[in-house]
């Protein structure tokens, strides 16, 4: 049976229990109702429905690395200043070769990223508000818009963390659902950088619900550019507190496998890293973006 087929079938048999569980349109999944569709799905079938266009995949109980290898938590990271056009070939190269998620690259490279990758399954991400997120919404979501037309699939923006730790949840809030919206009218995912290490853990908890509520589909420990970077404490709360269908990505100080994995174990979807090659060969990377 080929992949499509696959896919079909389990689009039918999910329709088929919808309606002998009672549900016939949209309404009737208001008000938050469950239907537990005791569905087996292997890996191969998730994959298959990520290759098909799926962005999103919620799943209780299901060990993170048997949707794939290390490599496809991964986006292989450049963001120096002092990048040059060969460094951006290279890391498209490695990404290329090992089959990274995606490339994060200030946004001034999309577009010769997405020429790189097109076609490759390869996803080109890129940076807004970056890295302090200190500029005005408006600033944030024309970078997002111009970004996405340059060929970027998932924008990473950082969160107002002086207007979080001003107790202006508000503004925060609307800052997010600015860039959301925009991403998302445009087909990309947005990920939200809280820069944990300037944080308390009840400010983690407050950002990454103010995150969920504004459409974000991501939340991102760090810049890499601050004073730390992901640990895993970070991650698990954060975890705990967007629930099992939103990602949570572990960037700034991920240079080998072990942490990578410890990541993931604590409810990482995603890693962000420069030390990329070294994590998958089992090695350890230096510092930086």
């Amino acid at each position: 049976m080929t992949e499509a087929s696959r896919l079909e079938e389990l689009l039918v048999e999910v329709g088929r229990r919808l309606v002998a569980a009672g549900v016939t349109s949209l309404d009737d999944l208001d008000g938050g109702r469950c239907v537990d569709l005791a569905l087996r799905i292997c890996p191969e079938d998730l994959q298959a429905a990520v290759q098909a266009g799926a962005c999103r995949l919620g799943m209780c109980g299901t060990d993170p690395a048997r949707l794939g290898d290390l490599a496809s938590h991964i986006d292989h990271t450049l963001l120096k200043p002092d990048a040059t056009a060969a460094d951006i070939d290279q890391i498209c190269g490695e990404a290329l070769e090992n089959r990274f998620a995606s490339v994060c690259v200030n946004s001034s490279w999309v577009r010769r990223c997405a020429e790189i990758l097109s076609g490759s399954g390869v996803l080109v991400c890129t940076v807004v508000g970056f890295p302090l997120g200190a500029c005005s919404s408006e600033t944030k979501a024309y970078e997002a818009r111009r970004a996405i037309e340059d060929g970027a699939c998932e924008v990473d923006m950082v969160l107002a963390v002086g207007a979080l730790k001003s107790g202006d949840d508000g503004y925060v809030r609307r800052d997010v659902r600015s860039v959301a919206e925009t991403c998302h009218r445009l087909g990309a995912r947005l990920k939200v950088i809280l820069e944990t290490c300037l944080l308390t853990p009840d400010e983690i908890v407050r950002a990454s619900r103010l995150c969920r509520e504004a459409g974000a589909d991501f939340v991102k420990t760090s810049t890499g550019f601050s004073s730390g970077g992901a640990t895993v404490e970070d991650v698990a709360l954060m975890r705990q507190t967007v629930g099992a269908v939103m990602g949570v990505k572990a960037s700034g100080g991920v240079r080998d496998r072990e942490t990578a994995e410890a990541m993931i174990a604590a409810g990482a979807t995603r890693i962000g890293a420069s030390a990329s090659v070294a994590i998958v060969r089992g090695g350890r990377g230096s510092g930086g973006y």
